[in-house]
């Protein structure tokens, strides 16, 4: 297993944790610049415990493992696919009508304060209890490694530190478990996850259990990534674009079939989608508008955008 970051830049949590002003302000210069120029970054030194990764993961596999319909018992109506579970063949990119070659099933967020935010009911699955309950705490983890990146790149734009704070404190993040199966004859124009960007305000990936994640850079290439061992893949989503007018990078990227000889093998990825409450003005921000950037966005709140972009990718009807 490579122990080498590929394709994208690597920055160390630790130095913006470190509590040595100038390491801080090298972190925050490090993860802004490569947001801004790249959209991708790998974070090592996160704080996200690896333990409790792989036993997600093997909680997910085997739940992926389960018969059709028990898989099918857990997802709910109406939701938009936004709790439990998505069938293979559901969603696909927004400038597409051939759908992934994937199913995956959506934890999100469960408020256990006197907000008075509301989200639906996270879906149990009475045959493998574990799998939620692992699932939580790896939201919670994701959620507080989140919250920090937030908090650099909020000092990147030269707001408050703590700006995002308030928007991302019960905030209707999602934690997805993502199964690509093998592949079992020569797919109808699809591929695993066709070209597309996030919806949120960032997206943290930690690896994949094959290769096959690309982006598309400045150059209009392809480019493979590839995270070193225990570096999680962190990138922009749309809404942090639309905020900064442009000026952070969302980069689209896709899941590339593997090569034949190795359609046999599955896929599994666990990317964690960081979105703030529904209420969030996703205005640009007045510092980002300038004379050689003008104002690309109109006004939206992140609930309204969510809401397009989920009716764009064929979840929501």
């Amino acid at each position: 297993m490579s122990t080498v970051t590929t394709g994208i830049p690597a920055v160390d949590l630790s130095k913006y944790l470190s509590g040595d002003s100038d390491k801080k302000k090298e972190f925050v210069q490090e993860i802004g610049n490569a947001f801004h120029h790249v959209g991708f970054v790998a974070v090592t030194n996160h704080g996200v415990d690896k333990a409790l990764i792989d036993d997600f993961y093997a909680a997910g596999k085997k739940f992926f493992g389960l018969p059709v319909e028990t898989k099918l018992a857990a997802q709910i109506p109406g939701l938009a696919g936004q709790r439990g579970y998505t069938a293979f063949g559901t969603e696909h990119a927004k400038q597409s009508q051939v759908a992934d070659l994937k199913e995956f099933f959506q934890i999100g967020q469960t408020v256990t304060d006197n907000d008075p935010t509301e989200y639906p009911p996270n879906v149990y699955v009475k045959e493998l209890p574990e799998f939620q309950e692992l699932g939580n705490r790896l939201y919670t983890a994701f959620e507080e490694t989140g919250k920090n990146l937030l908090r650099a790149i909020a000092l990147f734009l030269d707001l408050d530190e703590n700006y995002f704070d308030k928007f991302v404190h019960n905030g209707n993040s999602i934690l997805r478990a993502i199964h690509y199966p093998p592949i079992t004859r020569e797919p109808a124009s699809a591929i695993r996850a066709e070209e597309h960007e996030d919806i949120d305000l960032i997206t943290l990936l930690v690896g994949a259990s094959a290769d096959g994640l690309e982006l598309y850079n400045e150059a209009g290439e392809w480019v493979p990534i590839k995270a070193g061992v225990g570096a999680i893949v962190i990138n922009v989503g749309d809404m942090l674009q639309r905020l900064t007018n442009n000026y952070l990078k969302s980069t689209t990227h896709r899941v590339v079939n593997p090569p034949r000889e190795k359609w046999h093998l599955p896929r599994m990825s666990i990317p964690f989608f960081l979105h703030p409450k529904g209420e969030m003005d996703l205005t640009c921000l007045e510092n980002c508008v300038t004379a050689d950037r003008p104002l690309a966005f109109p006004p939206t709140t992140a609930g309204d955008y969510l809401d397009e972009r989920l009716r764009e990718i064929g979840l929501k009807k």
